[in-house]
């Protein structure tokens, strides 16, 4: 169903509203070498929300705290109407241990410098961005509960960790009467789906709206690259250089890739739409997802990813992109759709509720 920016929706089990299309700003900032600068920035913001979005997410990080500052500068006069995320626990500072990771001292000290760049006293939502596997999930969670008890952050969330140890520190926070978890930012397109199997569904029972990245699979579904680009020269991957090194960086560039893709075009072409928004249009029919997170290097982009509000497919449409981009669910969830299986644990019950499988 066709939407708006302005159709907003609530933020997980908060009562926070924001847009069903999120602005990603990891492209702000030439620093990497493929992003864009502060007057081309400043048309894709002002574009976003004169059409009502309000949702804009950034990373500590991004083009090494280049995205940040220019979001301060760019977003004054107007910081109360918008709702600015951003992100903890890269490294900033290779020479010192405690630069980087989840634990409280990285959190803590990510945060007074994410304020400062953004040139704000609060941070409407804190992500733990990636999971380092060594800090005790009670000191997360305390120290997110203490920087929202300060004021200086209103949300918390989370992304890229397991979703045992989310479904863990979900329960921890609920029992302790600290800040629970509201978002969860994953990736997830058609390239990516691995996250239907735990997360998609962790998150809906647990109150975690889900905040796709890289919905485009790192510009892929746009059918920008081609069998040529296989070959990307080799050796590590990076987000600096060009966006072919953070496709070829995420594994988003291979021949399954490639062949999702040419569905997608086939898609797009039949309905006159054009590939990017088949492909965003896709991850917004799954109802567990918020708002996925479109990134954009000039104005044109962003205008033709805003336009995925309006596509309506079909469900041709429907059937071979996912057939095309199908994953195994694996055990237990294939085990519990086996008929046998269903009918010893149903029985003859007849039962209307979505969470019975159909």
């Amino acid at each position: 169903m066709s939407t708006t920016l302005d159709t907003y929706r609530l933020l997980g089990r908060s009562g926070l509203r924001v847009s069903p299309l999120s602005l990603g700003t990891m492209t702000f900032g030439e620093d990497w070498g493929w992003g864009t600068g502060k007057d081309e920035a400043q048309r894709i913001l002002d574009t976003y929300v004169d059409r009502g979005g309000n949702f804009v997410d950034t990373a500590n990080m991004y083009t090494n705290g280049t995205s940040e500052q220019l979001l301060g500068q760019l977003t004054q006069g107007r910081r109360d109407g918008l709702v600015l995320a951003t992100k903890y626990t890269m490294i900033t500072n290779p020479k010192d241990p405690n630069a980087g990771g989840n634990h409280r001292k990285s959190m803590v000290r990510s945060v007074e410098r994410s304020l400062r760049n953004l040139q704000t006293d609060y941070i409407d939502l804190l992500y733990l961005h990636a999971w380092d596997f060594t800090t005790p999930v009670e000191e997360i969670l305390r120290a997110m509960d203490d920087l929202v008890s300060q004021g200086k952050v209103l949300y918390v969330g989370i992304s890229d960790a397991p979703a045992w140890q989310i479904s863990r520190m979900q329960a921890i926070a609920d029992l302790r009467g600290w800040s629970p978890l509201v978002a969860l930012q994953v990736e997830y397109s058609l390239v990516e789906r691995t996250i239907e199997r735990e997360l998609i569904p962790m998150a809906r029972e647990l109150g975690l709206g889900v905040l796709p990245w890289s919905p485009l699979a790192s510009g892929v579904l746009t059918g920008k690259y081609t069998a040529a680009d296989l070959n990307h020269g080799g050796g590590e991957a990076s987000a600096e250089g060009t966006r072919k090194n953070v496709a070829a960086g995420n594994n988003s560039l291979t021949e399954r890739t490639l062949g999702i893709a040419d569905v997608v075009k086939k898609v797009a072409e039949r309905n006159g739409w054009t590939p990017a928004q088949v492909a965003l249009a896709w991850t917004l029919l799954n109802p567990g997802v918020t708002s996925p997170i479109i990134g954009a290097r000039t104005l044109t982009q962003l205008e033709q990813n805003l336009t995925a509000l309006e596509v309506d497919l079909g469900e041709q449409d429907i059937a071979e992109l996912e057939a095309v981009s199908a994953i195994d669910l694996g055990f237990p969830h294939e085990f519990l759709q086996r008929p046998l299986t269903r009918s010893v644990v149903q029985a003859d019950l007849r039962i209307e509720s979505d969470r019975v499988p159909s």
